[in-house]
């Protein structure tokens, strides 16, 4: 779980104008910053399965808003992937 401060600094880097806060640009950028969170647990507890199901359900999730963002602005896709350092 991010906290307020944390996500509030997710939201500021990638919100596409001042009251944005519910985009698929900030969406995919505060998934993949739990994900990361998350990624660090798992590394110091490996048999916690319960996060590890949580971790997929984010990954799958993140996979569907940056589908969703390359069939309505590539443009904007392309610069999302590339700030937030992910593949495809």
């Amino acid at each position: 779980m991010l906290s307020s401060r944390v996500k509030k600094n997710v939201i500021t880097a990638s919100k596409k104008h001042e009251t944005d806060t519910g985009s698929a640009e900030v969406q995919v950028a505060l998934v993949s910053r739990q994900i990361d969170e998350l990624a660090a647990h798992l590394k110091q507890h490996p048999k916690d399965n319960h996060s590890r199901r949580g971790l997929l359900k984010m990954v799958s999730k993140r996979r569907k808003l940056l589908n969703y963002l390359a069939a309505t602005s590539p443009v904007s896709y392309q610069k999302t992937i590339k700030k937030l350092g992910l593949k495809k």
